[in-house]
């Protein structure tokens, strides 16, 4: 296995499937799935998703880069490892997704959609994850790192979705965020059909979705952008210390969610609309027949504005700010404000 991409993007099994390295042992389990595990003994289990949307190119370069380094010896493995490129046939097409959206079908929603492509995936991909961990010590630290670049712009560049949870999220979980570049936090209050809360969910990981950049098509990402990402995903894997933590992340709360429910649906936006643009109390959000969404809180900020899903699906959702969190951030912090 040299290049893991090259081999997703042909479509074809590799003709070694498994190997072993004088630091790791690997395994081809799929198509787009690597499993590698250190020969020392290791507390840490860790999962990276790339390419649920395939469309959203450059976290997938990240990664592999980073496979390459390991799988050539250039850097030491610390963890055990489970890569998972979401979309093989959506990045060879360059496409969001063929049929439907991937990251609303875990948690058995696949099951719906029993013709569609992407149903199946989601599938495989949630017996990769129950495998992958079931094999490990009840003693292992269980991470989920899922790898995104947004559509539009950001306020916030570089941002991370964490799944609905009751659990305190772990300090060094929080640290290793903030050391990723990320400058803002958004916390959902209800479950979801994302990769990263069925992990969450079912195998009580530590999941964060990261959007660290704008979406674009192999060849034309500027990969400089995503250095501290990449310099942060390096660390964990191989136990290097993490490099020097950027500021704290300010943090969001979901506080609504804008449904397409019917072709009817209006969402009142310009389709130029930046995530994290505030919006003022009252003012009309959508509208879906009889149906209208408002500005319910003092201020709001949209996340993931897209009047284009397919009925059902969410149009975007609606933030309001952490304040208690945020005035103790310092009074230099970036502000997404109108």
């Amino acid at each position: 296995m040299q290049d893991l991409l090259q081999q997703t993007l042909s479509g074809s099994a590799p003709a070694m499937t498994s190997g072993t390295l004088p630091n790791l042992r690997w395994q081809w389990l799929d198509e787009g799935i690597l499993e590698l595990t250190p020969l020392a003994p290791t507390q840490q289990a860790i999962a990276i998703s790339a390419g649920i949307h395939g469309n959203e190119t450059a976290p997938v370069e990240i990664l592999n880069a980073l496979i390459t380094r390991l799988l050539q010896g250039e850097m030491l493995l610390a963890a055990r490892l489970l890569v998972l490129y979401g979309n093989p046939p959506a990045l060879r097409a360059g496409k969001r997704y063929l049929r439907c959206d991937l990251n609303r079908l875990f948690g058995g929603r696949w099951q719906q959609f029993e013709n569609c492509p992407e149903a199946q995936r989601a599938l495989r991909l949630e017996q990769a994850l129950e495998t992958f961990w079931q094999v490990g010590t009840h003693q292992e630290t269980r991470w989920h790192l899922d790898l995104h670049t947004a559509i539009r712009g950001s306020y916030h560049t570089r941002f991370g979705v964490m799944p609905f949870s009751q659990r305190p999220w772990p300090d060094d979980f929080m640290q290793w965020l903030a050391a990723a570049g990320l400058e803002a936090l958004v916390f959902h209050r209800a479950p979801g059909g994302t990769f990263t809360h069925y992990s969450s969910e079912h195998f009580q990981a530590a999941s964060c979705t990261l959007e660290l950049g704008k979406a674009l098509p192999f060849g034309h990402n500027d990969l400089t952008q995503f250095q501290a990402a990449q310099q942060a995903l390096a660390a964990l894997i191989s136990g290097e210390p993490l490099p020097s933590t950027g500021k704290t992340p300010r943090r969001y709360r979901v506080t609504q969610q804008i449904t397409r429910n019917s072709e009817r649906f209006q969402l009142h936006m310009s389709p130029e609309t930046l995530n994290f643009t505030a919006f003022p109390q009252g003012m009309l959000l959508a509208e879906d027949g009889e149906t209208r969404y408002f500005v319910q809180q003092a201020r709001e900020y949209v996340l993931f504005p897209n009047p284009n899903v397919a009925p059902g699906l969410r149009a975007g959702l609606m933030l309001v700010e952490d304040n208690a969190h945020n005035a103790a951030l310092s009074v230099d912090a970036a502000e997404p404000l109108q």
